[in-house]
């Protein structure tokens, strides 16, 4: 068996590519990822990809904000320390909404940057994933996994038969930048 981890098809045209994609989805190659430098209409549904449930997380941390910062007031301003200004009730709601608004948008924000790093897994200070360097210029990617699919000869064949490039047997899972 081959050290062969990932089979790249690199594309000059994305038009190519998107028909590549198809050429393997036809004939059950999975496809593992796709790298290109710039977005493309469509390509999610193509791939199966599902939308993004980013939304509930910041409805999730605006709710945890919005909460937390609310009952630390009114414990703070009914409960712990309550006050008489002006004959002014202690737990009147509209002095507690522009804390509670600011407060929402506060752990929303953080939270879902956050949670964006997690997802991609692009913390700071970690090395990018890239299959290959020229997916960030010029090129379109399609990578395969090598392992326990098709014969390598035929996904070849396919690949060259829509229109790649270049063909790449990759042995390593993800180029560095050094």
């Amino acid at each position: 068996m081959s050290s062969t981890k990932y089979i790249l098809g690199l594309f000059a045209d994305p038009d190519e590519m998107m028909h590549g994609i198809d050429l393997l989805q036809k004939n059950s190659v999975p496809i593992y990822d796709v790298f290109t430098p710039m977005p493309i209409h469509g390509i999610e549904k193509k791939l199966g990809i599902k939308d993004s449930r980013l939304g509930f997380a910041a409805f999730m941390f605006g709710c945890l904000g919005g909460t937390t910062i609310f009952s630390i007031a009114y414990y703070m301003l009914v409960h712990d320390w309550p006050m008489n200004i002006g004959g002014k009730p202690a737990f009147a709601i509209p002095d507690f909404v522009p804390i509670t608004f600011e407060w929402t948008v506060l752990f929303t924000a953080f939270g879902m940057t956050l949670t964006f790093f997690f997802a991609t897994h692009l913390f700071p200070g970690r090395t990018p994933r890239v299959m290959d360097l020229r997916a960030t210029d010029d090129r379109f990617v399609i990578a395969i996994d090598a392992k326990g699919n098709t014969p390598h000869d035929d996904i070849t064949k396919i690949l060259k038969e829509a229109g790649a490039v270049e063909v790449k047997h990759n042995d390593r899972k993800y180029v560095s930048y050094e």
